[in-house]
């Protein structure tokens, strides 16, 4: 590949110029003495930029990196934005276990202050949910949580919320986009943590907003009496990650025994015993897996770094010597069953209101309606379930109340007072539905096959295809337009498309406009192809639906359906 030498030395050396980070500076100094300009196009042929919610990249130097320079840049934008929209701007920060999470979240405090927006900085790392739930506790205009979620070691990232709690949605993201993608290095403000701290724009977040949090998610629990002082065993595991501390102290409240994996109790950004610290992955979960057959577990609970995902794990047989991996689909169908029958059974006369992500199992929807409950799609991401939330704070709340939102990539609330995914009050929710089960001498899995025969067989599977730097960023483009060639009557792996639904084009549905594609198969499949918004991947999520007769047929074709996908995607 050709290089602009040049241009790529100006744009180092502007970068080295404005980065305050001596470890950053190096990486690129060295780059440029060994005048090696495939690793620096690398760091600079783009920047990163604010998207919709923040900005997410790999750690390093360089303006395509997640750096002090470019936390720095973000915030003076986000700042600038802030003073627009309050006089007396203000700010809740948190941050993860990620390499240079703390250093980052410092970093952008700083800028704030010196931009007269107050700031409350968490002294220790903490979970989204509960970052979330400060924001509207505190009642700041804004938050942000220094995380890169559950991508690989190498990533940290930005994540923007509002006063809300929910992540920042239209117009708001795209006038702090417009200002951040804006700044220049002679625009960004800092001023001293010592400055700060005496003038009173950075104090940490009070102890009572943990302390009120606690509360306010142990009264998710619809029967709580049912989990006080339970005899069941729990195992598990934070990942390395925020979660361990929150979810710990919710279970000894309760007086619940949790075995934690050892080796992956302590906050490390390396997350040295995982690939990839996401409990989507069965990989993350194998220790813990190990633990709960060593103790003999009823339930295992895995969260990402910053913990608004939760995994589930469940005993396959009575002994407990294997265990069983449910599906982010399957767990959102098992808790929506246990939490509007639970609330069924209380005689409320609200309307319950579950909204889950266009992406999620279409089994969620069927189950709300049976029970009376209304059941809204919404674009993946869960600014758009808080969306729905807030909804409610209008005439509609009068008759219809917030039940349960969900993604089908392990993202769970049932807590209205937070406004993103939370797996700290769903690991509660989670133990408290296995509790109730078993007391009606079932297992979890008894009561998953119980819904199928009920609702129908559905089942559903990702494939995620990465593609990585600059020429990946082309080839996804292609694969889209190439998508969006088809027609009405083309063939897709096999069978033929009865209906097209592209999202791009805002008008052609109730959606905002959105890079997604739908396409109903005549075999009655579904699939939804979606770039990602965060990631260089495109996911093409595939929809399968039987009676609960034809079951064993279709978990018989299964295999050969989604290799026909495959290879029409390759």
């Amino acid at each position: 590949m050709a290089f602009n030498e040049k241009d790529l030395r100006r744009k180092a050396e502007a970068y080295l110029a404005a980065e305050q980070n001596d470890a950053f500076k190096a990486e690129v100094e060295s780059e440029l003495a060994a005048q090696d300009w495939e690793a620096l196009f690398d760091r600079f042929y783009t920047s990163l930029t604010f998207g919709t919610a923040g900005m997410r990249g790999i750690i390093g130097g360089g303006t395509n990196r997640m750096n002090s320079y470019m936390v720095s840049k973000v915030t003076q934008g986000l700042a600038d934005y802030l003073n627009t929209a309050s006089e007396n701007p203000s700010v809740a920060i948190a941050y993860d276990s990620r390499n240079y999470s703390d250093l980052f979240a410092k970093q952008a405090a700083l800028v704030f202050a010196a931009n007269g927006v107050s700031v409350f900085l968490y002294p220790t790392l903490h979970p989204v949910p509960m970052l979330s739930f400060a924001v509207r506790y505190l009642q700041t205009t804004a938050g942000i949580v220094i995380t890169a979620s559950h991508n690989p070691a190498p990533y940290n990232g930005y994540k923007v919320y509002w006063r809300d709690g929910g992540q920042v949605t239209p117009p708001h993201d795209f006038s702090i986009a417009e200002r951040a993608n804006a700044v220049k290095a002679k625009d960004i403000k800092i001023i001293s943590e010592e400055s700060a701290r005496s003038k009173g724009l950075l104090v940490p977040v009070p102890e009572k907003v943990d302390e009120a949090y606690y509360h306010t998610a142990l009264l998710t629990l619809r029967r709580p009496a049912l989990v006080q002082d339970s005899p069941i065993t729990v195992v598990y595991t934070p990942l390395h990650g925020s979660g361990n501390v929150p979810v710990r102290h919710l279970m000894n409240k309760l007086g619940i025994t949790v075995h934690v994996v050892a080796e992956q109790q302590e906050p490390d950004g390396n997350f040295p015993t995982v690939p990839l610290p996401n409990p989507e992955h069965p990989q993350a979960m194998q220790m813990a897996l190990d633990l709960a057959r060593e103790v003999k577990a009823d339930i295992v609970l895995g969260t990402d770094p910053d913990a608004d995902r939760l995994g589930i794990a469940i005993p396959s047989d009575g002994q407990k010597g294997e265990y069983t991996l449910l599906t982010g689909n399957q767990i959102a169908a098992l808790l929506v069953d246990y939490l509007i029958t639970a609330d069924r059974e209380k005689g409320l006369e609200k309307r319950p209101l579950v909204v889950k992500s266009l992406v999620t199992t279409d089994l969620v929807a069927r189950i709300t309606e049976r029970h009376g409950g209304r059941c809204r799609d919404v674009l993946t991401g869960f600014k758009y379930i808080a969306e729905q939330m807030a909804g409610l704070e209008g005439p509609k709340g009068e008759s219809e109340y917030f039940l349960f939102g969900c993604e089908e990539s392990f993202g769970y609330l049932a807590m209205g007072s937070v406004r993103d995914k939370d797996a700290i009050s769903s690991a509660l929710v989670a133990v408290e539905m296995m509790s109730w089960w078993a007391k009606q001498q079932m297992s979890l899995k008894d009561r998953l096959d119980q819904i199928y025969d009920e609702y129908g067989y559905h089942t559903e599977l990702v494939i995620s295809e990465e593609y990585e730097g600059a020429p990946g960023k082309e080839k996804m483009a292609k694969i889209m337009t190439s998508i969006r060639a088809l027609k009405v009557g083309d063939t897709l792996a096999g069978s033929t498309i009865e209906t097209i639904q592209d999202l791009l084009d805002g008008s052609q549905s109730r959606f905002p406009s959105s890079d997604v594609v739908i396409m109903h198969l005549e075999n009655g499949e579904k699939v939804v192809v979606r770039p990602s918004g965060t990631e260089p991947k495109i996911k093409y999520y595939l929809f399968f639906k039987s009676d609960s007769s034809g079951r064993a047929a279709l978990e018989e074709s299964l295999e050969g359906r989604i290799k026909a996908y495959q290879e029409a995607f390759a």
